[in-house]
């Protein structure tokens, strides 16, 4: 659906009134996976899937909120003054939570709005739509109520909106790489200080594509807050041992040392895996810098590995595509990307293998899994953002 396309549907609800226009990107993360949560790296980026919203203030206190993504649910509405969790409105408590918290923190926002959305990154694939509609949501509010807020506040109210508001027990990466991405950059981001720094991504004659298995992922409802209370038991059991706050504060020799001392093999597998991943994400940063796509790639792979087999969060649907990319001429690497249990893989292709790896990899999943996958080519881009044309 094109801007235009969009400001028409928003004059149909809402009338001829002066709007402005935001883009919110999605993200992947390149690697680094279930590591923020554990006070490791990650190393996102945002890409040029996203939501787009057209908004305008009203003079009264009613926010009307419209999704082209979801047309059968119409206008949904709620009052300024009224921002209570609700599960009859659906996607809007994401904006819902957003609204809440930064009131809470101070800023003045005393007034309504109408909002219509679209977003074109796939529902559930775990391209992080719920943190582009969070950023979204928060750069809309900043413009309109010229809200003087850091754009790291505004990531830290999209965490806590998703943790307290909708009780995902998710980290900050999703929030952070949709509202500080930058073009052709990726973040290497220390989620135990929020320490980071812009890596150039030059990936030369290849490009990204995103495999989506179109198995949905409900994070809340899923293993993910398991997988986090297994690395919380880990962390609690070594800290009797090494002065550690967190999985991410060890390095792998340490952690052999002491990977006897807990207390069963699943929370070692646990813990084992956040502890490598972190090395794996530091040492890509530097095989990027240094130019070494071949080294990023087996690090990619080394990653879905470890999410495979001790982490245990793949399933067959991610394995196959995972698998079937390794198998074909032109690929560097692949791995599941997001929190896994079904969403989506990455695989970084040769410009000239990517229609026949597109073609091979998809027969291989449907012969597989028994209905198609979908493929997209990714670009890095900026993050959340007022648009120039409105």
């Amino acid at each position: 659906m094109e801007l235009t396309e969009l400001k028409q549907k928003f004059q149909d609800f809402f009338g001829d009134k002066e709007m402005k226009a935001f883009f919110a990107p999605g993200r992947i993360n390149l690697i680094g996976e279930h590591t923020d949560y554990n006070g490791g790296n990650v190393f996102p980026c945002a890409i040029t899937l996203g939501t787009f919203g057209l908004a305008a203030k009203r003079e009264d206190t009613t926010i009307n909120l419209y999704s082209e993504n979801f047309p059968e649910l119409g206008i949904i509405s709620f009052d300024v003054t009224d921002l209570e969790y609700r599960k009859e409105d659906k996607w809007t408590n994401y904006p819902k939570g957003v609204i809440k918290y930064l009131k809470e923190a101070g800023y003045e926002i005393d007034t309504g709005m109408d909002v219509v959305i679209y977003g074109n990154i796939p529902n559930g694939a775990g391209l992080s739509s719920s943190a582009s509609l969070e950023m979204l949501t928060g750069v809309m509010l900043e413009e309109l109520f010229n809200l003087n807020v850091t754009r790291l506040d505004l990531i830290k109210i999209g965490k806590k909106v998703e943790n307290k508001f909708i009780g995902v027990s998710s980290g900050i990466m999703d929030q952070f790489a949709v509202g500080m991405g930058e073009k052709d950059k990726a973040i290497l981001l220390d989620c135990n200080t929020l320490e980071y720094e812009m890596v150039p991504v030059e990936l030369g004659d290849n490009k990204i594509v995103i495999m989506n298995t179109k198995k949905r992922r409900e994070l809340a409802e899923s293993g993910y807050n398991t997988r986090h209370s297994e690395c919380e038991q880990a962390l609690e059991e070594l800290q009797k041992f090494v002065s550690i706050p967190s999985l991410g504060a060890l390095d792998e020799a340490t952690f052999e040392t002491y990977q006897d001392q807990l207390s069963n093999q699943m929370i070692k597998k646990r813990a084992r895996h956040a502890v490598s991943e972190n090395q794996r994400t530091l040492k890509a940063a530097q095989a990027l810098k240094a130019g070494n796509l071949k080294e990023f790639g087996l690090l990619m792979n080394a990653s879905h590995i470890s999410l495979r087999d001790d982490y245990e969060v793949t399933g067959i649907e991610l394995d196959t595509l995972v698998q079937a990319a390794w198998d074909q001429p032109g690929v560097i690497g692949a791995r599941m990307t997001g929190a896994g249990f079904g969403g989506c893989a990455i695989a970084l292709v040769a410009d000239d293998q990517i229609e026949t790896f597109i073609e091979k990899v998809g027969k291989v999943y449907e012969a597989e899994i028994g209905y198609p996958a979908e493929f997209y080519i990714a670009s890095i881009s900026d993050g959340a953002k007022m648009l120039e044309e409105a």
